[in-house]
């Protein structure tokens, strides 16, 4: 581990110019004390860093002095540092190692080419906080000791043992076989075995992981995107689904459809609308997808569907349709 932080100081030196010893304790994640004694290590080793005195100085390397990395062309280096500029690498607890090792992209490249990359990199923007309705994004949080803790068990191929908050159930241990680890619209997810049933966790309700010395019982190769697939498609089959008769306009199909489980029949009306048959989740799931289209959509069955949105629809006009309190007059 020093070895990496003692290239990370010199690329953050050689890419920054002079820095303060609390700057690099701070980038690096370390005490100052630490940073000194780096220092003084990277001089024994003939690393021609040196130190300026006074209110602005710092540490600093002599012109010129370059490390020799493993180079990339271009589209290679921008492809790496626009993923590292996602919000996706803090979930599985590696925003420190992908920060030391987007400084040895820039570092590897050509001088000259090292600012239009960054550049570049910087006018893509993946998985931003906020979506055009300015909804926030929620990322959910995992405690850095235990992604570490899941993440070596998964790559060592090592049982591991969680204590997890499954929802409206109380935490409890359990032993799992470890298979992968998946990433989606930022959260995170084990993929697991159980006494060899399938498990997927959320890595946000992980509480506490404990790497176990025994091995995991697992295939030697995996395919994780067939396995995602496959257990996502079983968990759209579970629950109480609904299969609803409807009409849209064409210009929101896509959108229904997108929120829909499945699309099972479709077919032009004689005023152009689209007469689908679609299944979702359950009721409450229906009702919000159709919701959400205002009049551009008409649930025709079941009838039950109908009575809710009827109902809702009822409920918003009769509030708009009563006359304002002093109260809210006010605020206009």
């Amino acid at each position: 581990m020093r070895a990496d932080r003692l290239v990370s100081l010199v690329l953050l030196l050689r890419q920054r110019g002079r820095l303060s010893a609390a700057t690099l304790a701070r980038e690096l994640e370390v005490s100052t004390r630490t940073v000194l004694r780096d220092i003084e290590a990277l001089s024994a080793a003939g690393v021609p860093v040196y130190a300026e005195r006074g209110r602005h100085g710092g540490f600093a390397l002599l012109p010129g002095f370059r490390t020799e990395l493993t180079g990339l062309n271009h589209d290679e280096a921008l492809a790496l540092l626009v993923a590292g500029l996602g919000r996706g690498e803090q979930v599985f607890g590696l925003g420190s190692a992908l920060a030391s090792a987007m400084r040895k992209v820039v570092d590897a490249l050509p001088e000259g080419s090292q600012a239009t990359a960054s550049d570049a990199a910087r006018r893509m923007l993946i998985e931003p906080e906020t979506d055009l309705l300015a909804r926030r994004t929620v990322v959910e949080e995992v405690p850095g000791a235990v992604a570490a803790e899941v993440r070596r068990a998964v790559f060592a191929g090592h049982k591991l043992r969680i204590h997890y908050a499954a929802a409206g159930r109380a935490p409890e241990w359990r032993t799992v076989d470890p298979i992968g680890l998946v990433t989606v619209r930022d959260r995170g997810y084990l993929l697991a075995t159980r006494s060899g049933a399938d498990r997927t966790y959320r890595l946000s309700r992980v509480l506490a992981a404990e790497e176990l010395p025994e091995p995991a019982e697992r295939p030697d190769q995996v395919d994780l995107d067939r396995i995602w697939r496959d257990r996502s498609t079983r968990f759209r089959a579970g629950g109480d689904q609904i299969a609803v008769l409807l009409r849209v306009k064409p210009s929101r199909r896509e959108e229904l459809a997108g929120t829909a489980l499945a699309v099972r029949s479709e077919a032009a009306d004689a005023d152009g609308w689209l007469r689908m048959d679609v299944t979702f989740q359950d009721a409450r799931h229906a009702v919000w997808a159709l919701w959400q289209l205002a009049a551009d959509a008409e649930a025709l069955a079941p009838p039950s569907l109908r009575t809710a949105l009827r109902d809702r629809a009822l409920a918003i006009a009769a509030r708009y349709d009563a006359p304002t309190t002093e109260s809210s007059r006010s605020l206009s």
